[in-house]
């Protein structure tokens, strides 16, 4: 692809559906992705979320890498606050082993869950704050130059999985340009500080080992289908889902009700969550991109192929590819 395309996969657990179904679309979706020429997928750490089934994400990148053969797997991200550095290391180091020159470990502040998910994962709420220290070493665990006296993460010394700062604020870019790391923007769910972000990152990025000049990767939702009509379709259940999830208080929700539920406000914050979003056939969905990877100043894309079923999702991912086959960098 001219321009760099990965996954954002945070596998669904769609109405009806089991975690065991949304594993294996998870499989088919990096499979197709591999297929497709995607240069990565990523998983998100997400807790108590009774439609993500990507917790326990090194596990679950393990399973995908079992069955997939080139295509870079990681974390969009791993919640550093609510692990040790040490055992992320020892994890992704596991994994690098695994699957060599295939790993990649984002790393995201927020705690992804609520006081209550956070007791339960006991973290101090204050874990947070730490973040920029516990980067640095988690990397130089990886690096096998330990910060902590006569510890070694085993796997994982020496095997250097690159990292990536993700972040949806200044901070991450700051931190990014800092360390000298890549970074990704969750445009795909927080748009409003992106291009500040992005030109804080360019701005004050300093050369490192892992990296010698910035690179930015853009989050955007997509929903490609063979008509318009179809994609529009689909975006509506999208929002309906989206509206339950953050609104529907654990409720089961008609098509009718979630409609009434974005009429009554959810919308609003719906839409602004997906201001990012293309939808359409392919020649919409490839004019989308390019426009927003001129906006985003984005060196690859992260796609979050938004369509509610599975066979939609992985449709997408085909239309996508061939429409950006012929886009200009």
């Amino acid at each position: 692809m001219r321009i760099p395309l990965s996954v954002l996969d945070l596998a669904p657990i769609a109405r009806g559906e089991t975690v065991s179904s949304s594993i294996a679309a998870s499989v088919a979706l990096a499979r197709s992705a591999e297929e497709h020429g995607y240069r990565r997928v990523w998983y998100a750490e997400h807790h108590n979320m009774p439609t993500i089934a990507s917790s326990a994400t090194s596990v679950l990148i393990s399973h995908v890498g079992a069955q997939t053969s080139t295509i870079r797997l990681g974390s969009g991200g791993v919640m550093l606050p609510n692990h040790s550095p040490l055992t992320i290391a020892e994890q992704f180091g596991t994994l690098e082993a695994m699957y060599p020159g295939r790993i990649d470990l984002g790393l995201g502040r927020a705690p992804g869950s609520d006081q209550n998910t956070m007791y339960a994962l006991r973290r101090d709420p204050g874990s947070a704050e730490n973040f920029p220290q516990d980067v640095l070493e988690l990397q130089a665990y990886l690096a096998g130059q330990t910060r902590v006296p006569g510890v070694d993460a085993i796997p994982g010394k020496g095997s250097r999985v690159p990292l990536f700062v993700l972040g949806s604020s200044l901070f991450g870019a700051h931190l990014a340009a800092a360390l000298g790391l890549p970074y990704a923007f969750a445009s795909h769910f927080a748009p409003q500080a992106l291009e500040a972000a992005v030109a804080t990152y360019r701005a004050e990025f300093k050369p490192s080992a892992q990296l010698e000049e910035p690179h930015v990767i853009a989050g955007v939702n997509v929903v490609a289908a063979d008509t318009e009509g179809a994609a529009k379709e689909s975006l509506q259940a999208v929002r309906r889902n989206l509206a339950i999830g953050l609104f529907g208080r654990g409720r089961s929700f008609t098509d009718a009700e979630a409609d009434l539920l974005l009429e009554q406000g959810a919308g609003h914050h719906v839409h602004s969550m997906l201001t990012h979003t293309a939808v359409g056939t392919p020649p919409q969905v490839a004019e989308f991109l390019e426009r927003f990877r001129a906006q985003a100043d984005a060196d690859e894309l992260i796609v979050a192929h938004q369509s509610p079923t599975t066979e939609g999702r992985l449709r997408s991912v085909a239309l996508t590819a061939e429409a950006m086959e012929s886009v200009s960098v």
